[in-house]
């Protein structure tokens, strides 16, 4: 046996000096093994019960998409940036939602935003989405670190930029807003002026803005803003089979896509909606991902930003309704983009801030709007320009309807769907362009819709809040 202080060879131990040995150094292993195991228990298990993000839900097929648990999450998870939800407002008393949301506002009927007013929850799921805490439902948000700030608003030009507004001020770095009013053709730029005026407001405070494109897009496809105005990131649906959501819009404001289809979220009651589709989840992804990358780049802007995001993306074709392809998390957090890189959202911004007339002496860009109609047969809003005053509105057949609600909806009670395979949300190395399967797709899986025919998302019909209904179809998925 050697000696450990590099002697030699020493005479073999008795038996009995062995045995001494050999005890004495089980009970300093069993004495250092217990202190261990205190030491542990007092510093790990504390902090990760309190901490520790849960394990998503099966349901949440994106999270495989972008492989967020390998990739991103050991590099971000939000924390730090406070994303505006511009929605029905948000349930913050859920136990999921509590530790995520900050007192709001309801821009419609004062309060601090933390009722949702649609009927089943619009803003509560899309809020969940972004950065539910998962610790009580296991439905978790894929920036689970962030804070969201709800504001309760209505697609009106008036209340949107009052939102808006009220979201820079309360320090949003991110503002997502899954709503859409069709009177966007009315407008130059596809866009209120007073809500153009409060993007232009926002972008100065380096605040990144996204909404949702639309869901007509296989019926009238309408420019749906607040999606259609310049220098809002809007975002189309994508299928986990890999194609874009039919009913995404088709139109060439549309900047990026992201998962809209069998994408669920928390209820106003803490209910976990299994599955639904629309832009609007699409919306809520795309600002979750913006969340993660500014919490990994405090120091970039907001421009920057953007740009990283749109030449990140990977291409599963359909440029019109998925824009420069489908947002991908993990590029965005490892790739570097040069400053020549093609910047869309800002090319076109620029152009319409060039072309704006000036500002008036309130700080609001001054202009004449038609009249807009709000479905369900609610009041028409005038809106009066410079020295002119309406008399009167004719409202008949033709007359542009306000659509709200991006998104058709989560619906309750469905199994949770199959697990689906490794990520793919990045564009492929040698510039390939066609449309592409996706590896996540299950050809055998049909989409569960829960219960059919469940209540609609919206409350009543013209109040502003965003409709989120139950997919067509209502079959049970098959096992």
């Amino acid at each position: 046996m050697r000696d450990p202080g590099g002697r030699g060879l020493r005479p073999p131990p008795t038996l009995f000096a062995v045995w001494t040995k050999g005890d004495q150094l089980m009970r300093r292993l069993i004495r250092s093994a217990a202190a261990a195991t205190a030491a542990v228990g007092l510093a790990v298990i504390p902090t990760a019960s309190a901490g520790a993000t849960p394990e998503p839900s099966s349901q949440e097929w994106w999270f495989k998409g972008w492989s967020i648990q390998q990739q991103v999450w050991p590099l971000t998870k939000g924390q730090g940036v406070t994303v505006a939800v511009l929605d029905s407002g948000v349930n913050g008393n859920l136990p999921d939602m509590k530790p995520a949301t900050l007192p709001g506002t309801d821009v419609v009927s004062g309060g601090n935003g933390w009722t949702d007013h649609d009927e089943q929850g619009h803003g509560t799921a899309i809020a969940s989405v972004i950065a539910s805490r998962g610790t009580k439902t296991g439905f978790v948000g894929i920036a689970p670190e962030a804070k969201i700030l709800p504001v309760r608003t209505q697609s009106d030009g008036p209340y949107l930029s009052k939102a808006i507004r009220f979201a820079v001020d309360r320090g949003a770095k991110v503002i997502n807003m899954s709503i859409g009013n069709q009177g966007a053709t009315m407008y130059p730029d596809q866009c209120p002026p007073e809500v153009f005026s409060s993007i232009r407001y926002a972008i100065d405070k380096d605040v990144v803005l996204v909404a949702s494109a639309g869901n007509t897009g296989d019926e009238d496809n309408a420019a749906e803003y607040p999606g259609s105005c310049p220098g809002v990131v809007a975002v189309g649906a994508l299928g986990r089979d890999g194609h874009a959501w039919k009913k995404s819009q088709r139109q060439p404001y549309v900047a990026v896509g992201a998962p809209g289809v069998d994408v669920g979220g928390l209820s106003q009651t803490g209910h976990v909606w299994t599955t639904g589709e629309g832009t609007s989840q699409a919306s809520a992804l795309t600002a979750g991902a913006v969340a993660l990358i500014r919490a990994k780049y405090p120091q970039m802007g907001a421009r920057e930003v953007v740009q990283l995001l749109t030449n990140t993306t990977k291409d599963f074709g359909s440029p019109d309704q998925l824009g420069r392809g489908v947002v991908s998390i993990p590029r965005a957090l490892r790739v570097k983009v040069p400053a020549s890189a093609p910047n869309p959202v800002f090319a076109r911004y620029d152009k319409a801030v060039a072309q704006a007339p000036k500002k008036s002496g309130g700080g609001g860009a001054t202009s004449s709007a038609p009249a807009e109609k709000k479905s369900g047969g609610s009041s028409t809003m005038l809106f009066a320009g410079v020295g002119v005053v309406v008399i009167a509105v004719l409202v008949v057949g033709g007359v542009v309807l306000m659509r709200r609600g991006k998104s058709k909806g989560v619906s309750a009670g469905a199994p949770p769907a199959a697990p689906m395979g490794p990520p793919s949300f990045g564009r492929q190395p040698g510039g390939h362009t066609g449309p592409q399967r996706s590896p996540y797709a299950d050809p055998s899986q049909q989409p569960g819709f829960g219960q059919p025919g469940g209540p609609q998302f919206g409350g009543q019909p013209g109040n502003g809040a965003p409709q989120f209904h139950p997919p067509a179809g209502g079959q049970e998925p098959r096992q």
